[in-house]
């Protein structure tokens, strides 16, 4: 009985070390810290795709992290669970490092997820006589994800780009799934930006009709007039400085995720995500899948070309970032997704 009880202690003991020896040959070194709170806002948007896929396929557990994520109404909310402390790191707007600069917040992307906003400005079918493009949304109401969020932020840009100001028409959160659906069929708001899969549901039942459309490389660039990075990895400063082994280790989970979704089909993808992302519909959510692919990020590099294209929409719409003096090396920290 002693002689099956150390056997088996020692067989324990194996696993363990060949595990340890696993993390250490992956990251370069012991995980500062394994157990991590991950924020997002509106996890089931394709948006966040990488995001999903990194926790379903278990990509987080390959690098020997357990991430638990909270899924917040909104990017501005789950930036606002960052800077309080409750969570580690986000999968958020690439802007929220730009803005928090301005505010004296050190808060660094580890890794692009997607190089083209996605975000679609459309109006509901019944008003699609009277309002015919940005110019004329003055007095209507948007449905955004949530205020401060990427989604609202792209509405305010195409109305200042249209001549009219950033407040001239009202924001309503509508959250990220099956509620922002909800409030554009039963007339809760008159025009809505947002994402796949919600903007794909919209069209299929023929209640909207698209204005702006950043799912593609000229739809970004007519409106940005040059690439625009979107949802991004970020976390604050001290962090990645004081868990350089676990910020590497996550920024390996993703671009492990970003690999998988260049190689896989719509199927492969919709077999993956939890059944109540594809909003009862399969076949829209593989057209959803196939409109969204141009948008993720190849591998994981934000270029500065993206990074001045956001400031540049930043100092449209608000003035206090007409004359600021942005760094922007120091909101992308690239040490971990080039290591």
């Amino acid at each position: 009985m002693q002689r099956r009880r150390f056997l088996m202690g020692a067989a324990a003991l194996s696993v363990l070390g060949a595990s340890n020896v696993g993390s250490l040959a992956q990251t370069g070194g012991a995980l500062e810290k394994t157990s991590l709170t991950l924020g997002v806002g509106g996890k089931p948007l394709l948006y966040y795709l990488p995001l999903t896929i990194a926790e379903r396929r278990g990509f987080f557990k390959d690098e020997g992290l357990d991430v638990v994520v909270n899924d917040f109404g909104g990017g501005a909310k789950s930036l606002q669970a960052l800077i309080g402390g409750s969570v580690d790191a986000v999968t958020g707007a690439y802007e929220h490092t730009i803005r928090m600069q301005v505010k004296g917040q050190d808060i660094r992307a580890l890794c692009e997820l997607g190089r083209f906003p996605a975000i679609v400005i459309a109006v509901r079918k019944e008003l699609a006589d009277k309002i015919k493009s940005p110019a004329d949304f003055a007095g209507y109401k948007i449905g955004v994800t949530a205020p401060g969020s990427s989604t609202a932020l792209t509405a305010q840009y195409a109305m200042v780009k249209a001549g009219l100001k950033a407040n001239d028409a009202p924001l309503i959160g509508v959250g990220g799934g099956a509620s922002a659906v909800a409030a554009v069929k039963q007339g809760q708001v008159d025009i809505i930006s947002h994402l796949d899969p919600v903007i794909a549901k919209l069209e299929s039942d023929d209640d909207i009709k698209v204005i702006i459309d950043t799912r593609t490389q000229e739809g970004t660039r007519a409106l940005f007039g040059g690439s625009n990075p979107a949802a991004v990895l970020y976390v604050k400063k001290e962090f990645a400085d004081e868990n350089p082994n676990t910020s590497r280790a996550l920024v390996r989970a993703f671009i492990k995720s970003l690999k998988w979704i260049h190689a896989a089909s719509p199927d492969e993808i919709a077999d993956t995500v939890p059944a109540e992302y594809l909003l009862g519909d399969r076949s829209l959510y593989l057209q959803a899948v196939k409109n969204s692919m141009p948008t993720y990020s190849l591998d994981g590099v934000l270029t500065m070309e993206g990074m001045q294209s956001v400031l540049d929409t930043l100092k449209t719409l608000d003035p206090q970032f007409a004359n600021a003096d942005v760094d922007l090396a120091a909101t992308f920290d690239g040490r971990f997704v080039q290591g």
